[in-house]
């Protein structure tokens, strides 16, 4: 380990923007897919790395989703999140808000209850070993916001689970606004509201994001820096940006590091922060996120500080 990457550990910071089921690695789904007598389209574990080769978002998706097919049980989820929580805990991370897709579950016949309380058992171990988490349960925006609707109510005996309810899946042609109702709802039960928005899709999504779903923070909004309206909105809000480095290369949202738009945000006065989003598929968890960039980008220590710090403060635990 170099002297920056031990730095880099003991920095105290939270992670606000990873999809648990991303942090399935190939060793994981292919015990998992053993262990539930789930026959996979791979092999061995080296066929299943080899099949985590994609051009963009879309792909990715079909891989991702295909890869939840492991996940059977509540023992799988809880095995899921615990194996993430322990890689957490080596990074130094104290406090995670992790998002989670339960319709994408639901329609391959898992019961809710296998879901929530598989995460809910991980995340109560979590907190014995000092990281205090937070269940965000996302609607799929490729669905509608009727299938939206159905799945808050059905969450409802989980209620006391959850800290919020976000937005994810396929972008480009599902503006945050087809969830304003929904997320109006979530609102009033309590819930404090993300979206992904300005990842592939425009800045105008962010808008809505903004100003139609009334969300606490936005996932990715990297093109916003398109609009200096927008820039001059998010600063004056302070308005949180849950920014994914390795992500965002592995997605081709940029061809190099070095022009990913965090210098940008920072030297524009944003609440930047740095997460890992999927990580088994996108080559790093936290710490590699925050090594990487900071290298391709030469980010001085203070504002590797200042990342770390942005991210508890942009927590709902803060």
């Amino acid at each position: 380990m170099t002297d920056l990457e031990a730095r880099i550990q003991g920095l105290p910071k939270a992670e606000l923007h990873i999809h648990i089921e991303g942090s399935l690695e190939p060793e994981m789904m292919f015990e998992l897919g053993q262990r539930n007598g789930v026959t996979l389209p791979y092999a061995d574990v080296a066929q299943i790395h080899a099949a985590y080769d994609f051009a963009n978002l879309q792909e990715f998706l079909d891989l991702y989703y295909a890869g939840m097919s492991v996940l059977r049980t509540r023992l799988d989820f809880q095995d899921l999140a615990n194996a993430y929580f322990q890689r957490a805990e080596a990074d130094g991370i104290t406090r995670v808000e992790f998002f989670f897709d339960p319709q994408a579950h639901l329609e391959r016949g898992i019961a809710l209850d296998t879901v929530f309380e598989g995460l809910h058992a991980a995340a109560q171990t979590a907190a014995k070993r000092g990281i205090s988490t937070g269940m965000i349960m996302c609607f799929l925006r490729h669905l509608t916001e009727a299938d939206a609707f159905d799945l808050l109510e059905r969450a409802e005996p989980y209620r006391s689970m959850l800290i919020g309810v976000g937005l994810d899946s396929s972008e480009l042609g599902h503006p945050p606004r087809k969830f304003k109702n929904v997320f109006r709802a979530a609102q009033q039960l309590g819930l404090r509201l993300v979206a992904h928005a300005g990842e592939e899709g425009p800045p105008e999504y962010v808008w809505q994001a903004l100003d139609e779903l009334g969300v606490d923070r936005i996932d990715h909004g990297n093109r916003a820096l398109e609009d200096q309206g927008l820039v001059r909105r998010l600063r004056a809000d302070q308005i949180p940006l849950t920014v994914c480095p390795l992500s965002n290369l592995k997605l081709c949202v940029v061809d190099d590091l070095r022009s990913h738009p965090l210098r940008q945000m920072l030297d524009d006065g944003l609440l930047a922060t740095v997460n890992s989003d999927d990580p088994a598929y996108f080559g790093g968890y936290l710490n590699e996120n925050f090594l990487q960039i900071a290298e391709a980008l030469g980010l001085s220590w203070k504002e590797l500080e200042l990342l770390a710090g942005n991210s508890l403060s942009a927590s709902f635990d803060s």
